[in-house]
């Protein structure tokens, strides 16, 4: 009897521990407050260069691209974030920062992933490639 009463509780045991459990739910990374701009599709910003992004609350984005500034929205749901940038001003700059600038804004759609790493945010591509590096101001 005692042996029947350790199988059945073994059994048991055994169906619990192969119950599935809900998924767990990945929490969004904080990304909200200003973020300078450090590399920009695999080269590294002009030094005092003013290309920033500011994640504010309820998804709108705002920043700087080097030598305008642009507004848009985010959509941050776990790792995955998408960058909308809606508009910007359209003052005219010396070259390096006009091209630095047109960097920021062709790589600002195509982010698809954000991903913290040893303090900095990294904003990747659907290939997994880094193509934004920021760090916090």
């Amino acid at each position: 009897m005692i042996k029947q009463s350790l199988i059945v509780a073994s059994l048991l045991l055994g169906l619990t521990a192969c119950q599935s459990t809900s998924p767990t739910q990945i929490e969004d990374l904080a990304i909200e407050g200003t973020w300078h701009i450090e590399s920009a599709n695999g080269q590294p910003v002009i030094d005092y260069s003013p290309a920033q992004l500011t994640f504010e609350a309820e998804g709108k984005l705002t920043g700087n691209n080097s030598c305008n500034n642009f507004f848009g929205n985010y959509v941050l749901a776990g790792q995955s974030l998408q960058l909308q940038p809606a508009g910007s001003t359209m003052k005219a700059c010396v070259d390096a920062l006009m091209a630095q600038e047109q960097r920021v804004m062709q790589v600002m759609p195509a982010v698809t992933q954000a991903q913290m790493a040893n303090g900095k945010l990294l904003l990747k591509d659907a290939d997994n490639k880094t193509i934004l590096i920021l760090s916090k101001m």
